[in-house]
């Protein structure tokens, strides 16, 4: 482990365009619950599987039921960045890292200060009716009962892709340009099997592609380096200087 540390901050040093690709390992150190770990949201039991909950379809049809398990399970509004978020951060502000492209819809790389950030699946922080666009808070979703609605009579939706939705073009594409120009690649806390966000990696032609992740993954066979472990935890013994 010290050896691949060490490589790691060797490439980190020597590169002066770093993508970081996150997924929903790099909140849990938070205390933000992974949906696919042996204790996470997929194995505890609902009326619907999560998958189902959180799927356009629901939200449509049984709206009360979507935020009775919204508010409860993806609602986080109290978790604090944690190492992960706060080292990306001073990589950014030294100039190192190009951006932060994540799977989770946290927040928290902003918090931590980060800054050019693309949000695959939204933000549970954004909120807007879906009859007239008026943006509605985090706080004001959790504090309210049934189906928040809008002064217009509207309901609000979080701005998070669910289930039988797109990702955002303009999100991708973004992150797809800064993925291509990277020199290094670093992928950490996700399964790599939620599609299409896991096949961005596709787009890193870099000799520099690291995996941290604490279990396997499909793409283990492509790094060029793989660190077994909590993302926190391995970052933050990198230096930035």
């Amino acid at each position: 482990m010290r050896e691949k540390i060490a490589q790691l901050q060797r490439w980190i040093d020597e590169s002066s365009s770093v993508v970081f690709f996150g997924g929903a390992g790099v909140s849990t150190e938070s205390g933000i619950p992974d949906f696919r770990s042996v204790d996470g949201l997929y194995n505890q039991k609902y009326d619907w599987p999560p998958e189902e909950i959180l799927s356009h379809t629901l939200f449509r049809r049984h709206t009360k039921e979507f935020y009775r398990f919204y508010r409860d399970k993806m609602l986080c509004l109290d978790a604090q960045p944690n190492a992960a978020h706060r080292k990306l951060a001073q990589l950014e502000k030294a100039g190192k890292l190009r951006s932060v492209v994540t799977q989770n819809i946290d927040g928290l790389h902003q918090a931590a200060g980060s800054r050019r950030v693309w949000e695959l699946h939204g933000s549970v922080l954004r909120n807007y009716c879906t009859d007239c666009g008026k943006p509605c808070t985090a706080q004001d979703i959790l504090n309210s009962e049934g189906v928040p609605k809008c002064i217009c009579g509207g309901t609000f939706k979080p701005d998070v892709v669910l289930y039988e939705e797109q990702l955002n073009g303009d999100t991708v594409a973004g992150a797809v340009r800064d993925i291509s120009k990277a020199d290094m690649l670093i992928v950490a806390g996700t399964s790599l099997t939620v599609y299409p966000a896991a096949g961005l990696v596709n787009y890193y032609a870099g000799d520099r592609l690291v995996l941290i992740n604490k279990s396997p993954t499909p793409y283990d066979h492509k790094a060029d380096l793989l660190i077994e472990g909590a993302v926190g935890e391995i970052l933050d013994r990198i230096e930035v200087r």
